[in-house]
């Protein structure tokens, strides 16, 4: 039988799934967008727009409290480094997807959360709790990473012939 637990993170992965699969939609549609607007830095600006205009419509609707301006000025400055990360992966995306195609610029993308998150972890950074790098973790970034490689290796090959 399986347990609520499992359940309810089964569902969890699920969105997280989800949240990854419209990733390379995104970087399609951005790098189009800036293509069309004749810059990447005006794709990035009306892609992080049109983010905002999604989301206020979804705030006012589920009556989301106003926030707490005065405990947000108190956070230590890399908590206001993921807007500046939103705009440099965009930007990036905008860029790098007609030159490496969706799957060389994701895959390369993932190779680069799944590293930085194992270094986040193991070091509790940004203020979330410590979970130790152990041996199933560094093998699993060692295939990601040799699929990064396998990739780009097939994907060289195929532009060759």
């Amino acid at each position: 039988m399986i347990s609520p637990i499992s359940i309810s993170t089964a569902i969890l992965a699920c969105g997280a799934i989800f949240a990854g699969a419209v990733v390379p939609l995104q970087a399609g549609a951005n790098a189009a967008l800036g293509r069309s607007l004749g810059h990447p830095l005006w794709g990035t600006v009306v892609s992080l727009l049109v983010s905002l205009l999604a989301v206020i419509p979804v705030l006012l609707t589920i009556r989301v409290p106003m926030p707490q301006i005065a405990q947000a000025v108190n956070l230590p400055i890399w908590s206001w480094f993921g807007g500046i990360a939103g705009v440099i992966y965009i930007t990036a995306a905008l860029i790098l997807t007609p030159q490496l195609g969706a799957t060389n610029f994701i895959i390369c993308v993932i190779a680069g959360q799944i590293i930085t998150s194992v270094l986040v972890d193991h070091f509790g950074l940004m203020g979330l709790p410590i979970k130790g790098a152990n041996l199933g973790k560094i093998l699993g970034v060692v295939l990601i990473f040799t699929g990064v490689l396998v990739v780009q290796y097939f994907t060289i090959s195929s532009n060759n012939n």
